[in-house]
């Protein structure tokens, strides 16, 4: 298991949008992928859980990536989430 804190840079933060890219993305990996926001563990791979953690501009998660893949998915999703997923 590999984890690394990320800031949300989207103006709007995690919403349908951005969601949906995280979701496509982390998809493309085998390993679990996870991401912890205040109390709350949002399943990566699905819109409904990236959307319910309320994510916010500016706000800092700590993604969180487990199974054979898993170097390589926190390294990209960490560049997607750090690159605004899509949005700039």
């Amino acid at each position: 298991m590999v984890s690394q804190k990320v800031r949300v840079i989207n103006s709007t933060g995690l919403h349908l949008r951005p969601a949906g890219v995280l979701c496509k993305e982390s998809m493309k990996f085998k390993a679990q992928t996870t991401f912890k926001f205040g109390d709350n563990i949002a399943n990566a791979k699905s819109v409904l859980s990236v959307l319910g953690a309320c994510v916010k501009c500016g706000d800092e998660i700590e993604l969180v990536c487990d199974g054979e893949d898993e170097e390589e998915a926190l390294e990209y999703l960490v560049n997607a989430i750090q690159n605004g997923l899509g949005e700039g």
